[in-house]
């Protein structure tokens, strides 16, 4: 197939790559030329503005969206959509709320454009294994792509989930998911680490926990690799940011009714992870000296002489 890119970032340019790969002919474009240059040289035709890569395009055309998410997505769709012609094709593969690609599908289907939303997972590590793809929209437009996303997925690694807005919807849980999981296991190396008696390997432990373990995962994989090259992880800084579709899930439970103890508290740890200072621990730890008197820790002053 014939299809358009934009976004040539760590994902979408390592898209390019396997849609090139894949003989897939692919016309790229980004705002920053370096990229389109170095996806150029792979193979894809270049294009130099949104308007040149629609021009380079033939009827109906398919153009991938690959940028982040909020505004840049939404003003791209935007753009585009004043550009294309009835029965073409949008795909936004990026971690757009759910809501809002319902309310698009909708807006370019009155102009006779169709829409696919694609949660995507696979992170830099796609080129290599594939992509996980979880595809929203008309179905008969699925069908129209259904190429590019075998191309792009290992086997059995794409899938039709339903209507508009359900591919970013179910790539929203499987985030809320992760954050939990990672915190899972966060919590489980730290326990292992500031127990100095036994001098643990981590990463030792991390591969034996992939050799038929219960918790053996590829994410244990990757704990390995971390911990492999920085044991102690002292390179790494303990802050952790989110995408925010671990908050759009934990608002979506809310929603529901539905108890995410596990994914909730996930989630606000890494909003902890940021903070210089816990205030509220300090309330704790006043309170807990006026209780009882148990001497709260005092930040030390420099050592001034004679003081």
């Amino acid at each position: 197939m014939k299809i358009g890119f934009v976004g040539l970032g760590k994902m979408g340019g390592g898209m390019v790559g396997s849609l090139l790969g894949g003989g897939h002919q692919t016309v790229a474009f980004d705002a920053v030329k370096e990229v389109v240059k170095e996806a150029e040289n792979k193979g894809a035709i270049p294009a130099n503005s949104l308007q040149d890569l629609v021009e380079r395009l033939d009827p109906p055309r398919a153009i991938w969206i690959m940028v982040p998410s909020g505004k840049p997505t939404g003003e791209t769709i935007t753009s585009l959509s004043h550009m294309l012609e009835k029965n073409d094709i949008l795909i936004d593969g990026g971690n757009s709320f759910y809501k809002d690609s319902m309310k698009r599908a909708q807006e370019l289907k009155e102009k006779g454009i169709s829409f696919l939303d694609v949660g995507t997972s696979g992170g830099i590590w796609g080129p290599k294994i594939g992509y996980c793809l979880m595809i929203g929209g008309e179905e008969d437009v699925f069908k129209t792509i259904e190429p590019i996303f075998k191309t792009l997925a290992p086997e059995n690694g794409y899938a039709y989930v339903g209507t508009a807005g359900s591919g970013h919807y179910v790539k929203m849980v499987h985030n809320g998911i992760e954050y939990a999981l990672l915190q899972g296991y966060a919590e489980g190396f730290e326990i292992m680490h500031a127990k100095k008696d036994f001098n643990l390997d981590l990463a030792k432990i991390a591969y034996l926990w992939n050799q038929g373990s219960v918790i053996r995962s590829w994410l244990l994989e990757l704990a390995e690799s971390a911990l492999k090259k920085d044991p102690n992880l002292k390179s790494i800084r303990d802050y952790v940011e989110d995408s925010g579709e671990g908050r759009w899930t934990v608002a979506e439970a809310i929603q529901e009714n539905i108890p995410a103890p596990v994914i909730t508290l996930s989630l606000l740890e890494r909003f902890r992870s940021r903070q210089e200072e816990s205030f509220s621990a300090k309330v704790i730890a006043a309170l807990r000296d006026e209780i009882g008197g148990h001497g709260g820790k005092r930040k030390t002053e420099d050592s001034v002489p004679g003081t």
